[in-house]
């Protein structure tokens, strides 16, 4: 069967990429950490020159999001105010399995998301000037976190 898209007008195939790769980031606890050149380091070795690619974090206690990347202030802002609508270690909290972070570690990811869709044109990701693509680290301790990169087009 031959999907509508694949060829051109003269019947040439056009050759869709779809490829996977994952990569590992080294928390030092609750923080962000931007991978923006990371994954930029994946679109453009996959030879995606339109199309999306998906960053997906792979664990329920971190999440991603695209967020101001010039001024680390805005950084702290956000920690903050994931500070004050999941605190640790409220007397509400029941999963305390893993110590008082647990619970406020899986209610910021639900906030947040675990992954984030950007349109590819020209070769590059189609970021705005101040936006990167951070990591959020919802645990105090270190973590070693899977993050999945997807690019689809061609």
């Amino acid at each position: 069967m031959e999907l509508r898209g694949l060829r051109d007008e003269g019947g040439k195939f056009c050759g869709m990429i779809a490829k996977t790769e994952s990569f590992e980031v080294r928390t030092s606890g609750r923080g962000s950490y931007e991978i923006t050149d990371e994954v930029t380091r994946m679109v453009c070795a996959s030879g995606l020159k339109e199309g999306i690619v998906t960053v997906f974090v792979r664990h329920t206690s971190a999440s991603l999001v695209i967020f101001e990347n010039a001024d680390p202030s805005a950084r702290e802002d956000l920690h903050q105010f994931l500070d004050r609508i999941a605190p640790d270690g409220a007397d509400w909290h029941l999963h305390t399995m893993e110590g008082p972070d647990d619970t406020a570690s899986h209610l910021r990811m639900t906030v947040t998301r675990t992954s984030e869709t950007i349109p590819v044109t020209g070769g590059r990701m189609a970021l705005g000037t101040w936006q990167g693509i951070f990591l959020l680290e919802h645990r105090r301790a270190p973590h070693r976190r899977e993050v999945v990169v997807s690019v689809v087009g061609k």
